[in-house]
């Protein structure tokens, strides 16, 4: 019987029995042959600080509280998968018997899809990439949001996979410079290999200024932000030109105290867009939706202007998964966008 792994608590793990349904007319069912995580979110419940949040109503747009931490549990970890078509509807039309195709899911050995849902790939593209287009499509959304523009200088906070994919996007954008900041070494030397212009450790050096020095003074016209640390926010707000905008885009646990509105942000007038390609309706509606992010994300992967290859680190085998998924939290230096082969 296939198996899926989930987060029953945080910071617990088990192998789950599926029972796959039948095809219907349109679907198609997939063998697995490898998986990714998506860092960000599925922390959110493996370390439990979405507990606090509560359930999000989707009528009122608020976190309400749930009686039970419980009732947002089991929580599949994993983010997708590239794999075989193995059996196929009556009425598909686009996909056949063998084909190979990246689709949502959590970590899975067999899937059951709708062919809407399922993005072919071409011979030669590598299954790493097919599974970046999640975060692709969150760091498009993120880029356009910031409405960067061919010249601007660029500030990056967070160096993980999405950050790095924002970084390929800032510079077919392009960008005159892009500063990019993490604290782990081997994360701004990939940086720097996906055409960061200087890559700095945020602990070591005073942010804000960095930026500002790098502009001759003025500060970069767009940051953005997908580290979650109360710290990257406050040094966007020191090294933002005046009138220029920050982008938040990633998901993380409250703040504590601290953060200074009243300095930098009062006087220098910054714009903080919050950013979430998934959300309805897009900024640019209705030029734009999700549907459309994903066609110019599937585009850009497909051609090779984007790549996952160096991204998705480590790969282990598919059985390891339950003790290799912790390592997340443990040894970040090592692990930008966990993959697994079967």
């Amino acid at each position: 019987m296939p198996k899926r792994l989930v987060c029953t608590a945080p910071g617990q793990l088990a192998w789950q029995d599926v029972e796959l349904p039948s095809l219907g007319p349109t679907q198609v069912r997939i063998c697995a042959e490898h998986a990714a995580a998506k860092h960000g979110t599925e922390m959110a419940f493996y370390k439990g600080y979405a507990v606090g949040r509560g359930r999000y109503n989707t009528d009122l747009q608020l976190f309400e509280p749930v009686a039970e931490p419980a009732e947002l549990y089991p929580f599949a970890v994993g983010n997708m998968i590239v794999g075989t078509v193995e059996a196929v509807g009556a009425s598909v039309s686009r996909l056949a018997v063998g084909d190979r195709v990246c689709v949502y899911s959590g970590f899975a050995d067999a899937v059951v899809r709708d062919e809407r849902q399922c993005w072919p790939l071409s011979a030669d593209m590598p299954w790493q990439t097919a599974v970046c287009l999640d975060p692709a499509e969150f760091a498009l959304g993120a880029v356009r949001d910031g409405h960067i523009r061919l010249g601007d200088n660029v500030g990056l906070f967070g160096l993980g996979a999405i950050g790095l994919v924002v970084l390929q996007l800032v510079r077919l954008a392009g960008a005159r410079q892009i500063i990019a900041f993490d604290p782990l070494p081997s994360r701004r030397e990939l940086a720097l290999e996906l055409g960061a212009t200087t890559a700095l450790d945020p602990t070591a050096c005073d942010a804000g200024l960095e930026l500002k020095k790098a502009t001759g003074g003025r500060g970069v016209d767009v940051v953005i932000e997908y580290s979650g640390a109360l710290s990257a926010l406050q040094a966007a707000l020191r090294g933002v030109a005046y009138g220029g905008n920050i982008v938040m885009g990633a998901f993380p646990p409250a703040y504590g105290a601290g953060l200074d509105l009243g300095g930098e942000a009062h006087h220098n007038v910054p714009n903080l867009i919050f950013t979430r390609a998934c959300s309805v309706p897009n900024r640019d509606h209705p030029r734009w939706d999700e549907p459309r992010l994903f066609d110019t994300c599937w585009a850009l992967l497909t051609a090779g202007k984007l790549t996952g290859v160096p991204i998705v680190q480590p790969i282990v085998p598919f059985a390891t998964l339950a003790d290799e998924y912790p390592k997340i939290v443990s040894s970040p230096q090592t692990h930008i966008k966990l993959g697994a082969s079967l």
